[in-house]
């Protein structure tokens, strides 16, 4: 046995990793064992949802936490270049759940989806663990390492995986209960909770892992716990009571095809990835299309439901926007904190943690804030929450600046701006994100329900994808970041922020007039 006295802190840090997973594994595997058909009020089968959701939330945050610093310290790609990389990354993240979605409501069946994409994620994060030659500076060079294309495929690999798994397996929730049951919605913040907790726990393990010993142990732990969350998913089928099966028998021959299919999606993101203005045109293109698509599906409604549309399309248009400051996190936000930060010896990837563990202590105050609100008929519309979370997210830069000024920008500044700065995008998350998610189920006639779901994650992607060109703007000219030209980018989109949040707020009397809530209708 080695000397625990010889053990440094990295080591401890994986002991740790390894006990958090193997808590994790047995516990999944005790409720996907047992006989009885229940855990806790609940189908043993959200539980087994809630494993595998949470060990892909822990390797994809995870990994996002480590990708900015793998770019720029291991590749060496300049600031904007791989800010740029990681806006596209992101973007297509939230593209691919379009043909996971479509696939699976069409032929595979959730579950099947769910296990594919799993087997895909598993593959990329291994993937990510092949480092190749360290310090290429120069482009052709760098991109003569075979170990590069490794890793667009790695990125490839994860894209087409989060999509066949994120798309579907939020829906298997919903299938293990009766409309009419009212645990739906207790089911869902469970779900919810262990979205968050794989996101923080996959940021500070994996992170630290790959900060403080290797970038191929960091990766390479994010894989791990994908391949456990899939060991629980087989282990509980039984559990799931027929949730996510195919729609219709399928042979063997198409459940390849499309199995097929999915690979040459990894294939076209491979290309993708490395090519970022294609991604920029495909998303003007596609975006006016699916606009034009919607529009005239709109036009053909009577006035009310008409009128829902409109407020529908001026709430997702707000997206592009918030999503686009709030992923700095995982980009120049970053790169901030590491350069410019007096966090002492803590890792700065660790601080992307901090709005998973934000989110997990306000989201049940603002669920309770809500309803105290509604039922005193002072709730705020969904628009002015929208307002609200562009005002907030515009502060967050805003007091960033501010005390990064405060301090010099010669002076390292004070690490509680950063809490702060994480404080103000979760509250703003928490009044966009989940209202945004309500209200598209809500307002949207049922014959456009995914479609319309479909285009909020779409322009989910546009605000990732902007997140990037943002990032990159943080570089200059010569793509490497400076402390006063992130300062001087933040404050100027914090003041476009906070403008648009006034004219939201201004606007949201008149957006919720077209919502009619007043005559909305269950949907038979």
């Amino acid at each position: 046995m080695k000397d625990m006295s010889l053990w440094n802190e990295g080591d401890w840090i994986a002991a740790i990793a390894v006990v958090v997973l193997g808590i994790f594994l047995a516990i999944g595997s005790k409720i996907a064992i047992q006989k009885e058909p229940e855990f806790a009020g609940h189908p043993k089968g959200l539980y087994m949802l809630f494993f595998a959701e949470m060990w892909e939330r822990f390797s994809y945050y995870g990994m996002r936490a480590l990708l900015i610093f793998y770019l720029t310290k291991h590749w060496l790609f300049s600031d904007g270049n791989a800010n740029l990389i990681y806006g596209a990354y992101t973007s297509l993240v939230y593209i691919t759940p379009v043909l996971g979605g479509y696939l699976a409501d069409r032929y595979l069946g959730q579950r099947k989806a769910v296990l594919f994409g799993g087997l895909l994620l598993a593959i990329g994060h291994s993937l990510m663990a092949v480092e190749g030659m360290h310090g290429i500076t120069d482009a052709a060079v760098k991109q003569a390492d075979p170990a590069i294309n490794v890793f667009w495929a790695a990125l490839a690999f994860i894209i087409v995986g989060s999509g066949f798994l994120k798309a579907n397996i939020s829906v298997m929730v919903g299938q293990l209960y009766k409309l009419t049951d009212v645990r739906r919605d207790g089911a869902y913040t469970v779900f919810y909770m262990g979205i968050n907790v794989g996101a923080a726990i996959g940021t500070i393990l994996v992170g630290y892992l790959g900060e403080t010993i290797g970038w191929g142990y960091g990766f390479g732990l994010a894989g791990i716990g994908m391949l456990l969350g899939l060991v629980v998913f087989v282990l509980g089928k039984s559990a799931l009571n027929g949730a996510g099966e195919a729609p219709v028998p399928l042979s063997r021959q198409r459940e390849v095809t499309l199995y097929g299919i999915g690979i040459a999606a990894v294939a076209v993101c491979w290309a993708l990835v490395q090519y970022q203005s294609v991604i920029q045109n495909l998303l003007v293109v596609s975006g006016l299309g699916l606009l034009g698509y919607v529009l005239f599906e709109t036009f053909k409604l009577d006035k009310e439901p008409r009128e829902r549309m409109f407020a529908v399309l001026f709430l997702i248009s707000l997206n592009p926007l918030f999503w686009g400051l709030f992923e700095q996190a995982g980009g120049s936000m970053s790169l901030f904190t590491d350069r410019y930060v007096d966090r002492g010896a803590t890792p700065a990837s660790l601080f992307q943690s901090i709005n998973p563990i934000y989110i997990i202590i306000l989201a049940p105050l603002f669920a309770g804030l809500w309803q105290w609100l509604g039922r005193r008929g002072k709730e705020p519309s969904a628009p002015a929450k929208f307002g609200l979370a562009l005002a907030q997210m515009g502060l967050a830069n805003l007091v960033l600046v501010w005390g990064a000024e405060a301090y010099g920008i010669a002076a390292m500044t004070p690490v509680l701006f950063v809490f702060l700065y994480y404080l103000l995008a979760t509250t703003g998350e928490l009044c966009l994100s989940p209202v945004g998610l309500s209200a598209m189920n809500r307002l949207a006639p049922s014959y456009l329900a995914s479609l319309i779901m479909g285009a909020w994650f779409y322009m989910t992607a546009v605000g990732n994808f902007v997140a990037g060109k943002i990032g990159e703007a943080t570089g200059g000219h010569g793509g490497e970041m400076s402390k006063e030209k992130l300062l001087e980018i933040y404050q100027m989109f914090g003041w476009i922020s906070i403008g648009a949040a006034v004219v939201v707020l201004l606007l949201s009397r008149i957006v919720k007039g077209w919502m009619h809530l007043d005559t909305l209708e269950d949907r038979k």
